[in-house]
C-alpha cells in the first residue's frame, strides 16, 4: 500500500483522474469544421477590409477635388472680366496641392466655359471638371459649376431690373 500521492501518479498515467474517466479528444471533422469557420471568418474580414479602404480613398478624392475646385473658383473670382473670358485662359491646380506628392499627377483640372444665351455677353458659366485614378485604378471625376458676371453677378442682375 503506497502513499496517496503514489496512488494519485498511478491513475494519472493510466489516462484517468478519478471518476472522469479518460481524456477525449476533437475529432477531426470537429477539426475540420472549426478551421472552415475560421477561413471563412478571415476571408470575409479582409474583403470588408478592402472594400472599407476603397471607400475611405474615395472619400479622401472627393474631398481634395472638392478643394482644388473650391481654390480655382476662389482665384477666378480675383480675375477681371476680360482674363476670366479669355478663351486663353487655363486653370491650374495651385501649388498647395501639387506639392504633396500624394495628390501631384494623380489630379487633373479642366476649365470650360460657355456664354450664356440672352445674357448680353455678360454672363459666363464656367465649369470646373477634376479627374482622378480612384484605389482600384478605376477614373473618377467631380465637376462644379459656378456663374461669372461682368462686373459681378450683383451688378449684372441689379442692371437687368
Amino acid at each position: 500500500m503506497g502513499t496517496p500521492i503514489d496512488e494519485f501518479h498511478s491513475r494519472a498515467s493510466a489516462g484517468s483522474v478519478g471518476a472522469r474517466g479518460p481524456a477525449r479528444a476533437f475529432t477531426l471533422v470537429e477539426v475540420m469544421m472549426a478551421v472552415a469557420v475560421l477561413a471563412l471568418a478571415i476571408t470575409t474580414s479582409i474583403t470588408t477590409l478592402q472594400r472599407a479602404f476603397l471607400m475611405l480613398d474615395s472619400a479622401r478624392n472627393l474631398e481634395t477635388a472638392s478643394r482644388i475646385m473650391q481654390c480655382e473658383l476662389e482665384k477666378e473670382r480675383l480675375l477681371p472680366w476680360s482674363q476670366v473670358n479669355d478663351a486663353d485662359y487655363r486653370a491650374t491646380i495651385d501649388s498647395a496641392f501639387t506639392g504633396n506628392p500624394a495628390i501631384a499627377g494623380r489630379f487633373a483640372l479642366t476649365r470650360t466655359t460657355a456664354t450664356v444665351a440672352n445674357r448680353a455677353n455678360k454672363l459666363l458659366q464656367i465649369t470646373l471638371t477634376v479627374t482622378w485614378r480612384n484605389y482600384d485604378g478605376r477614373t473618377q471625376q467631380r465637376s462644379q459649376t459656378t456663374y461669372y458676371g461682368n462686373g459681378g453677378l450683383y451688378t449684372y442682375f441689379t442692371s437687368q431690373s
